[in-house]
């Protein structure tokens, strides 16, 4: 019984995610702002949604076992940004290698996605570093947390500011498809958007504290940590299956939304729930999260090194999905 409410749970943050993320791509159109800053705002915000709601309410309002809590947020926490960085970028070669083939090119806006990694590179170092800074530095890790919040609100300022030369290249966002409640005979402005915008966060908070709780049961039947579940399948079933709009998009060669969908996520979740983590959970150095952090690093310091060579190949991402295969299959092993 509890497999089926955990599947239901998921249903309800998918169903949830995709209400929150239609309303946005309307509201984007309607502000007339660039495909960059929808996705790698707007979108990727909305799409971390599900992801996001998990970690902060483990930490806030989870179970009655704190470190359980715990090991659920800080396995959320790190496990988006290792996905986003290995296995979603590995599905952009999936979705393009037979009409591009393997060593055809990826083609994104370079200033936006170069902006979304560096951004990412710095503020997850400094995430890792604050794995190794002992509780009893209470100021330090308090200053690496909102050193990261401001890390994200400068990202923030320099992205709007780089939108409207994008609108004018030919990059402004265009809405697919009619809204949701618009096709239940509700007209298209501002006050309906924000409407079906609030509807769809409420439905991901009630989807995210039903999926905590069926953690907590499930982590002891198939004999694994919550934080290596935490770690590796909520990703994977709250967010991936959003991140299908870059699947979309890059088929429609459509790639600085694609890309910006992805990097702009890993910002905003290498940026501000980490910034949580730090200052409320232990935030220690297990070996299993130290190896996912390694990895997460590896996987954007390599696509960032092959984009300042000026091409980046279908074939690169491939990297980033041996990177997800290796880390699974290592700590898996673990006793």
């Amino acid at each position: 019984m509890i497999f089926i409410t955990l599947i239901l749970m998921l249903l309800l943050i998918l169903v949830a995610a995709e209400v929150f993320c239609n309303a946005l791509e309307h509201l984007g159109e309607r502000l007339k702002i660039s495909e960059g800053v929808v996705g790698s705002l707007f979108a990727a915000v909305g799409t971390a949604l599900p992801e996001t709601m998990v970690p902060i309410l483990a930490i806030f309002a989870g179970t009655d076992n704190m470190e359980l809590n715990h090991e659920i947020g800080v396995g959320a926490i790190l496990g988006a940004p290792l996905m986003l960085s290995t296995l979603t970028l590995f599905l952009l070669l999936v979705a393009t290698v037979k009409t591009r083939g393997i060593n055809g090119h990826f083609t994104p806006e370079k200033t936006g996605l170069t902006r979304d990694l560096n951004f990412f590179l710095l503020a997850f170092s400094l995430a890792a570093i604050a794995l190794f800074i002992p509780r009893e530095f209470d100021v330090i890790r308090i200053a690496i947390g909102f050193g990261l919040v401001l890390v994200y609100f400068i990202y923030i300022m320099l992205t709007l500011r780089a939108s409207s030369k994008l609108v004018q290249d030919g990059h402004a966002t265009e809405a697919h498809g009619v809204m949701l409640l618009c096709r239940m005979g509700l007209p298209l402005n501002y006050p309906v958007i924000y409407l079906q915008l609030g509807l769809g966060l409420t439905l991901l908070i009630l989807g995210a504290k039903g999926f905590i709780h069926g953690i907590e049961e499930v982590a002891p039947i198939i004999g694994i940590s919550a934080l290596l579940l935490s770690l590796l399948i909520i990703p994977v079933a709250t967010e991936l299956p959003e991140k299908v709009n870059s699947i979309l998009w890059i088929r429609k060669r459509k790639d600085t939304l694609a890309f910006g969908n992805i990097t702009g996520a890993m910002v905003f979740q290498g940026t501000l729930l980490p910034a949580i983590g730090i200052m409320l959970t232990p935030w220690g150095p297990r070996l299993d999260v130290v190896l996912g952090v390694m990895v997460t690093l590896a996987a954007a310091l390599w696509i960032r090194l092959m984009l300042q060579r000026g091409q980046l190949r279908v074939w690169h991402v491939a990297v980033n999905g041996v990177l997800y295969v290796s880390y699974i299959a290592v700590v898996l092993s673990f006793p």
